[in-house]
């Protein structure tokens, strides 16, 4: 099987031509992404300690362990 080498002027040429078409986000489209991935992470991590502390109180309460 042959390998197809690429001239790296060629190459970064591609590159610069794939980057242009690429649709970048707004400063106001990041902070508002970046403001929901921390909200929501938030929220993930009080559900999980929820349901930690639940889980931890019914095994307590069932097997009688730890008081």
């Amino acid at each position: 099987m042959a390998s197809k080498t690429t001239n790296p002027f060629v190459f970064l040429q591609q590159v610069r031509t794939e980057t242009a078409k690429v649709t970048w986000p707004t400063r106001r489209e990041t902070m508002i992404s970046t403001l929901m991935v921390m909200v929501f992470a938030c929220i993930a991590a009080l559900f999980f300690f929820a349901s930690d502390q639940l889980m931890a109180f019914a095994i307590e309460l069932i097997l009688g362990l730890g008081r």
